[in-house]
Formats: C-alpha cells, structure tokens, sequence
C-alpha cells in the first residue's frame, strides 16, 4: 500500500511526523482489539472461530462504509480505498477467528456475586 499512498503524498504525515504518532496507531489497533472481544463475547457467548470469524467480518463491512465515506469527501485513489477495504476484510475476519478461537466462557456452574459493602472491615 505504500505505492499507492504516494500517489496522493499530501494527505499523509511524512515519515518522520508518521514516527512521532506511531503510539497513537498502536493505541488504535489495542482499541479496536478490546472492543471486537467485547463484541465476541456478548454476541458469540459460546465462543468458536467460525462464528467470531463472522462477527469480525460484519464489523469490517461497518468500517468499509467508514471506507467510502472518506473516499467520498477526500481525493483517494480507488486502489487506496480497495486496499483499505480488503485489508479491513483481512484484518478484522482473521481477528474474529483468533479471538473465538482463544475465548472460553465461563463454565455454566460458575455464578458471579455481586457483593455488598463490607461490615466492620
């Protein structure tokens, strides 16, 4: 994607500024990480990398249309918004698919307790 990037060069951050903000990019990513688990774990209780395949694929077709909206209102070239595309397709379904691979819920036995204020502590 590099390439096509260049092709529009004023709308990007230049290497060195790109440095300067890279934290904010990884921040990002944690974010949209936590939040798919949220939604893996409430929407796909029983967990299982097909269906949070499917939930990461759905949350990725949110975002294309995020996608096509910038491609409306900024001068992107089709090749950045079909990479940004695809590449949210990727991301979020391979995502999806490890995080219902690695998610167990709790086992049915197990209840939690809301527990009151403590007397005399």
């Amino acid at each position: 994607m590099h390439a096509a990037h260049q092709e529009v060069p004023t709308l990007w951050r230049t290497e060195a500024d790109f440095g300067n903000h890279f934290s904010t990019l990884v921040f990002g990513h944690i974010v949209m990480a936590l939040f798919l688990t949220l939604l893996c774990a409430r929407f796909v209780p029983a967990g299982g990398a097909g269906p949070c395949a499917m939930l990461g694929l759905l949350v990725a077709l949110i975002y294309a249309g995020a996608d096509m909206i910038t491609f409306a209102v900024q001068p992107l070239t089709t090749k950045i918004l079909w990479g940004w595309i695809v590449g949210d397709l990727i991301q979020f379904t391979i995502a999806g698919a490890i995080i219902g691979a690695l998610y167990k819920a709790a086992p049915a036995h197990v209840t939690f307790v809301k527990e009151g204020p403590r007397q005399g502590v």
